[in-house]
This record gives structure tokens, sequence and C-alpha cells, in this order.
């Protein structure tokens, strides 16, 4: 899920391109420490709830499922074309990226629907509380994206140009997030 382009990556991508690999950087602690803000939400909200619930549990599952087909339709609406600019990304400071990135992060409700659509699917303990594996898998998806997203900051420049070389390099990663986004929702439903 991380690897698949979208807001957060195309962002950090953009910055490191324009300002270099700190600014990327920057941006990625940022949008990696909201995602905790989302964990602790999901942890201390739903956990309680579907403890003791099967029907909100499957409902939640369902719901998740759903969310995912959603996005691999919204994927499949898009264009194909990857187009990078430099032009239109305004310089900040390494604190400002990063106070942003954290921002985009927590205010951005499809963070909080992907979190409550994907975890719950994966909780994997009868005995260990819910609310410790909530955080286990926050963090585990807070440790796979910082790799993801540092790896996007400190090559931007060779992937931009490859991007830029390659046009069709849009559809198969178009494609390739489809089959991702299906693909987790038969795996959170089985």
């Amino acid at each position: 899920m991380a690897i698949s382009p979208g807001p957060d990556n195309i962002y950090v991508l953009m910055q490191s391109i324009a300002h270099g690999k700190k600014y990327g950087l920057a941006t990625v602690f940022g949008l990696i420490s909201g995602c905790i803000i989302h964990t602790t939400l999901l942890a201390f909200g739903v956990s309680a709830i579907i403890k003791n619930n099967d029907t909100v549990f499957f409902g939640i599952k369902l719901f998740g499922a759903g969310y995912l087909v959603y996005l691999a339709y919204q994927v499949f609406k898009s264009s194909n074309d990857l187009t990078l600019s430099e032009t239109q990304v305004p310089k900040k400071s390494v604190g400002q990226l990063f106070k942003q990135g954290f921002i985009m992060n927590v205010l951005n409700p499809k963070v909080s629907i992907f979190f409550l659509a994907f975890f719950p699917g994966f909780l994997f303990s009868e005995t260990l509380s819910t609310i410790w594996q909530f955080y286990i898998l926050g963090f585990l998806f807070m440790a796979v994206s910082l790799l993801i997203f540092s790896v996007i900051a400190v090559l931007a420049g060779n992937i931009s140009e490859y991007i830029k070389s390659h046009k069709h390099l849009g559809l198969y990663l178009k494609w390739l997030q489809i089959i991702v986004f299906i693909g987790i929702a038969v795996l959170i439903l089985v």
C-alpha cells in the first residue's frame, strides 16, 4: 500500500525533486508521525466496540473490503499519466514540511478509513489485547511506510528521470494498485 502512488508519496517525491532529500525526509517524518494519531484513535475507539461483538467485526471487515474495492475503482477511472513538474513546489523549511506532513496525515479521512478498514482484518491473537494488536499493526505500517517513503525521498532524482522517460510506467503502476486493493479486499473477507 505504501509504495502505490498516492498524494503522500507524490508530495514526498515532489519536495525531494525540487528541494533535496533533506526536505523530502522532513515530509516523510511528519507523515509517519501522523499515523500515531490514527493508530491511537483506532486502538481506543474501535477495539472496545469490536472486542465482544462478532457482527460489528464482520461489518467493519465488510466495510473495509468495500472501501478497498472503491479505491480500486477510483484508480481504474484515473489517468495512466504520471506528470512530475518542479515548477509548482513551494520552498518551505524542514520544520514547516514536518508540520505540514503531520497535519496532512492527521486531517486525511482516507487514512482513518484505511486503518479502520484494514487493521481489524489482521488482528492476530486471541490472548493479546486488541489495543496492543492495533498498535503493533500501526507501528508495522509506519515502519514499512517510513522505509518506502524514505527510499522515494532519497532516490527522487533517479525515480523522476525514469518516470519522465518511461511514460508507459503509469499504466503498470495503475494496474498494480488495482490488483493490490482487490487482493487485500479478498484477504480481509477471507
